[in-house]
């Protein structure tokens, strides 16, 4: 059985955490900390804790729903323009060669969340893949949440003037 040494993971393990988490940190009105980009009229855009690779953000409606059918036009219009938005964003600062997306819908679906509809949008470089996950079923991800919010936090900022 492969280990990895992760003591820092105790305190997520030991929290008792019910509800939504994204519904939570919306409601919160702590951005930085919670790594919110953006907040629109319907949606929000928010960075993946664990992410499948480095710039990996989620859009999500604002309106805690398991599928597309229960927003309102308006809604959808909202999430997929934050959607486009945010691609843009990530276009710029990161500068991938590609992206990776997909909904969400459903436990089954992934993230654990079983009724808040949520995109996500991954960045893509070639070679970003390498032999960590091969040989050791690990993946690398080479930038921390805090830099990483921090440069599409600027890019934000200098897109807005």
């Amino acid at each position: 059985m492969k280990k990895l040494w992760a003591p820092w993971r105790i305190a997520y393990v030991r929290k008792k955490i019910r509800g939504c988490f994204l519904c939570r940190y919306l409601g919160q009105k702590n951005d930085p900390k919670n790594f919110i980009l953006q907040r629109t009229a319907h949606s929000f855009s928010i960075l993946n804790l664990y992410p499948y690779n480095n710039g990996h953000v989620m859009i999500v409606p604002k309106r805690h729903v398991r599928d597309l059918h229960q927003l309102s036009p308006f809604e959808r219009e909202d999430l997929i323009n934050l959607f486009i938005a945010t691609k843009g964003l990530c276009d710029k600062v990161l500068k991938p060669q590609g992206f990776n997306s997909g909904i969400n819908f459903g436990r089954a679906a992934g993230a654990g969340l079983e009724a808040h509809l949520h995109i996500h949008l991954v960045p893509r470089w070639k070679g970003d893949t390498n032999f960590m996950p091969v040989l050791n079923g690990t993946k690398v991800i080479s930038e921390s949440l805090k830099a990483l919010y921090g440069r599409l936090v600027k890019g934000l900022k200098k897109s807005a003037r």
